[in-house]
């Protein structure tokens, strides 16, 4: 019998599958010996036989051990942990779950927007205080201001991007964008640029967000010379990975008031440490990763999976394939 193999696990209990993952899988694929693992002690010896594979982690060793693995998917956007040579020059298909959490975190992204153009942070801390501060929000900089107008520039073009500008556009914001291959088409944006002139996209917008993939020419992406190109009251928004942004530069530029703000739901080591200076830093709101958080993930998972696994015992084309190559 086949065998589909399940371990994924993580100290926050969502990004577990949960026990009727699996229970469900048999009952529609019985035709499938399908073995969830609670943890990975017992990985080793349940590769060797496995030809799927849902996680976001797996050892060289247990790659060279898996000879009948053929295809491994993993229930998160990011697939960098999985992305080793021998990994790259293996016959074994990867798959991600971009199409899963892209329009939930591009509901994030709008979020952030509003909480930064109507200040609802500074609201917050008045409310704490007990204090009516229409005045002091007013006078603060940047002011509080209208979305609709606000242009809105997206670093990525993928399933975030897309779902971001299309909400965007719905609000009347004007939406550039960089995308590595222009010649895919504007996604419904107002202007889609190469990657050569990103620092063009920093310059004209009132909102950056950054939606890409970590790779070796996405590290550190908004860095201290890009921020310098940003509009004085122009804001970042992080919803990609942590090493998309270099953290000292965003909170110098946040101290000097280079830029107008900035919001980060992804940090370069997480959890975020006690004695980061990200917490203090002006103007910058942090969400603890909680863009991708819905009640209806693993739900929104098993419909994508499922599928992908249709397709797969008909030999058909997946659904999210990984360039292992490039790394997204």
């Amino acid at each position: 019998m086949r065998k589909l193999l399940i371990f994924v696990q993580h100290p926050f209990a969502l990004w577990n599958a949960p026990a009727w993952f699996a229970e469900r899988l048999r009952l529609e694929f019985p035709q499938l010996d399908v073995v969830h693992l609670a943890d990975y002690s017992g990985v080793d010896s349940e590769i060797l036989d496995t030809e799927i594979a849902i996680t976001w982690s797996i050892r060289l060793e247990q790659i060279k051990a898996a000879t009948e693995l053929r295809w491994i998917h993993c229930p998160a956007a990011a697939v960098h942990t999985l992305i080793f040579p021998e990994m790259v020059n293996s016959q074994i298909q990867i798959t991600n779950a971009r199409d899963v959490h892209g329009p939930v975190v591009a509901e994030h992204v709008m979020a952030l927007i509003f909480a930064l153009a109507k200040r609802i942070p500074d609201a917050v801390c008045l409310q704490q205080k007990h204090e009516w501060g229409q005045e002091k929000m007013w006078e603060g900089r940047p002011r509080v201001r209208e979305v609709a107008g606000a242009t809105l520039g997206l670093i990525g073009l993928g399933s975030i991007g897309r779902a971001v500008a299309k909400s965007a556009k719905g609000l009347q914001m004007r939406v550039i964008a960089v995308r590595e291959h222009p010649e895919k088409g504007s996604e419904g944006t107002d202007a889609v640029f190469g990657a050569a002139q990103i620092d063009e996209v920093f310059r004209q917008a009132d909102y950056i967000v950054l939606a890409v993939p970590f790779t070796g020419a996405t590290n550190a992406l908004a860095n201290a010379e890009r921020l310098a190109l940003m509009k004085r009251d122009a804001c970042l928004i992080n919803v990609g990975r942590g090493q998309l942004v270099d953290e000292p530069a965003i909170v110098s530029a946040l101290r000097e008031n280079k830029i107008g703000g900035a919001a980060l739901d992804v940090f370069a080591n997480e959890p975020l440490g006690p004695d980061s200076p990200l917490w203090d830093a002006p103007g910058l709101l942090i969400t603890p990763h909680t863009a991708a958080l819905t009640d209806k993930i693993w739900e929104r998972h098993y419909k994508l999976f499922s599928e992908n696994l249709r397709r797969y015992l008909a030999g058909a084309a997946l659904l999210g394939v990984v360039d292992k190559r490039k790394g997204y």
